[in-house]
Parts: structure tokens; C-alpha cells; sequence
């Protein structure tokens, strides 16, 4: 899951009986925008990423890990759709995984700003900080039509309104850059977003761990 969503799982569930089989799909025209929404953010995860190794910042590496984990999470929820709650589980203790790991990377780059002093380029945070806000409106937009839906479809509309509000952090921290000259604001923004990446990763983990023993229980044949 992305930082800021790690309490919701971002994908319809079916409806289940039996062993875990689905016996349900979700609305098609719901399947299209999530298909939407992972093209968005990954074409963001590349653009970030690129962008943030170029500017050096910190801020813009951390969103663009998060842009990969949602994409990661629409991904996987439309591959997982359908399949067994064993399955759905498996993939999202990957996603939980590869969070807690680019968490830990993220920390590392902040650290190592800490130690270089280098300021980030403040008008290229700005902008590509624009640029995914602009993307996350969109995803949102598309997504508003499902908000009073089940709790996985509400799930996945407050998850794009929350990384909203960390664009914007984006944007306050180029100010903040571009008004101080300093790396601070950049590194600030960077260690939330590596925290949020680290402690969601860690409850994904968890609850994938439960849903796993859980099922494994439940598969045991009972003594009579």
C-alpha cells in the first residue's frame, strides 16, 4: 500500500463462500478507472523519481516511492481479483515488504542530505510537485463517483485525497527551500513520508501474517 493509506485494503473485495472462492466481480466500469489510476501513478512513480535524482530531493524520491506503491497496490488488486483470500494476503505482504524496504532507502537518502548540506533545485520540486497533484485531482475526480461505496471503494477515494495533502507538502517544502536556502524543508517532508512508508508497510505486513495464519487455521481438519 501506499504511506498513506496503509489501513485501507485498496481493492473490491468479492463476495465470498466455501474455501475462499470468488463467486462475485467488481463493477466493470470500477475495474477501468482502477486500471486508470495505475497507469497515472506509475507514469508519476518515473516522472518523481527522475525528477528527484536531478533536483536532489529527498521529498520528491519519497512521493515517488509512494506513487510506486499505489500503483504497485492497483496492480496487484486487479491481478489478485477473483483469487482466493490466501492469494490476496500473499500479494500484500509483498507490497507491505517492498514499503518497509524503500522506507529504509528513504531514510538512508535523507540521512546522507543531512550529512551533504546540499539544497535541493526548489523550482523543479515545485513544479513536478504540481505536476502530481495535478495527477492525484484527477485519480480523485475518477474515483469520487465510488466514495460512499463499500469500505475498500472509500478506502481507495481517501487514499488519493490524502496524497493530495502530501503534494502539497511538496510544494510548501520547495517554498521552503527556495525562502531559506537551506536542505531542511526538503529533508523534513522526506523523513514524514519515509516514517508513514516504514509504520504502513509494518501494518500491512501484520495484517497479511494474520489473514495467512488465519487461513491456514482454517484449513487445518478439525479433531473430532
Amino acid at each position: 500500500m501506499s504511506a498513506r493509506c496503509q489501513h485501507n485494503h485498496t481493492h473490491p473485495q468479492p463476495h465470498h463462500h466455501g474455501h475462499g472462492h470468488a463467486t462475485a466481480n467488481p463493477d466493470p466500469r470500477y475495474r477501468r478507472i482502477l486500471w486508470i489510476a495505475l497507469f497515472v501513478n506509475a507514469a508519476m512513480f518515473l516522472i518523481e523519481i527522475g525528477a528527484g535524482a536531478s533536483a536532489g530531493s529527498a521529498a520528491l524520491l519519497a512521493d515517488s516511492i509512494d506513487f510506486l506503491g499505489d500503483a504497485a497496490n492497483y496492480g496487484l488488486s486487479l491481478w489478485v481479483l477473483g483469487m482466493a483470500l490466501a492469494w490476496r494476503a500473499r500479494a500484500a505482504w509483498v507490497k507491505g515488504a517492498s514499503m518497509l524496504a524503500f522506507g529504509a532507502f528513504v531514510v538512508g537518502r535523507v540521512a546522507w542530505g543531512a550529512w551533504q548540506g546540499q539544497a535541493p533545485e526548489p523550482y523543479t520540486m515545485g513544479a513536478v510537485g504540481l505536476l502530481a497533484l495535478a495527477a492525484n485531482l484527477g485519480v480523485a475526480a475518477l474515483l469520487y463517483a465510488w466514495r460512499e461505496g463499500d469500505a475498500n471503494m472509500r478506502g481507495v477515494w481517501l487514499c488519493t485525497r490524502n496524497d493530495v495533502l502530501g503534494n502539497l507538502a511538496i510544494m510548501g517544502a520547495a517554498l521552503g527551500v527556495l525562502g531559506t536556502g537551506t536542505v531542511w524543508p526538503d529533508l523534513v517532508v522526506a523523513a514524514i513520508m519515509a516514517g508513514l512508508a516504514i509504520s504502513g508497510g509494518w501494518s500491512v505486513v501484520q495484517d497479511a501474517r494474520r489473514e495467512l495464519a488465519g487461513e491456514r487455521a482454517a484449513s487445518k481438519p478439525h479433531a473430532h
